[in-house]
């Protein structure tokens, strides 16, 4: 199970400016960065928050296709959604953390085990994964200001990951799309009933 990183909570250390991942740096010749900055952590909260999705989108999808294509997932995922965000963000801008690639893990877990339910978040896993992607879809068209989060590079992940799970669903992946897009409504009818409620 994937479950280390490496957190740097320090500014200005060589090494670092050799693995974290910008159009720059592979301009220099530094391949390894979009592997690399997956590692890599702009602070510990932003550590500890990966590693709890890590470990709850990782574990359940570990269970469902095995470690290795769990892994190729993950480095995929992340890789490419780096790569794929330069369109969005320039080549100046620095991009470090395994969120991208997360997202591609609950994109693939949404599509093949969209009921298995997470008692961290009490609720369906496929809810919670799309969820996360409205979120960030609604982030890209409201929030203009830098705000140094890269919510394009999480859709980018999302979207990589949709291949692999229809591949791996077992053909599958319809039925638990819409399993997912009746969780949403569920979840959005409820949520405007405790609104109604309580305003």
């Amino acid at each position: 199970m994937l479950t280390t990183t490496i957190c740097f909570l320090f500014a200005g250390n060589p090494l670092l400016d050799t693995l974290y991942f910008s159009g720059e740096n592979i301009r220099r010749g530094y391949f390894w960065t979009p592997i690399t900055s997956l590692f890599i952590h702009a602070d510990l909260m932003h550590l500890i928050g990966n590693m709890v999705f890590l470990y709850i989108f990782g574990g359940a999808l570990e269970k469902e296709v095995g470690s290795a294509k769990t892994m190729l997932a993950f480095f995929l995922g992340g890789a490419l959604s780096f790569i794929l965000s330069l369109y969005f963000y320039g080549y100046d801008v620095k991009m470090v953390g395994a969120s991208a690639a997360i997202f591609t893990l609950a994109s693939i877990v949404m599509l093949i085990k969209p009921l298995k339910f997470s008692w961290i978040f009490l609720m369906p896993l496929g809810l919670v994964a799309i969820l996360y992607f409205i979120y960030n879809l609604l982030a890209v068209y409201y929030l203009t200001s830098n705000v140094g989060i890269g919510y394009w590079g999480h859709i980018m992940g999302f979207l990589i990951g949709l291949p692999f799970g229809i591949s791996w669903s077992r053909g599958k992946w319809k039925i638990n799309l819409l399993i997912t897009a009746a969780l949403l409504m569920l979840y959005l009818f409820a949520a405007s009933i405790i609104a109604g409620a309580l305003f």
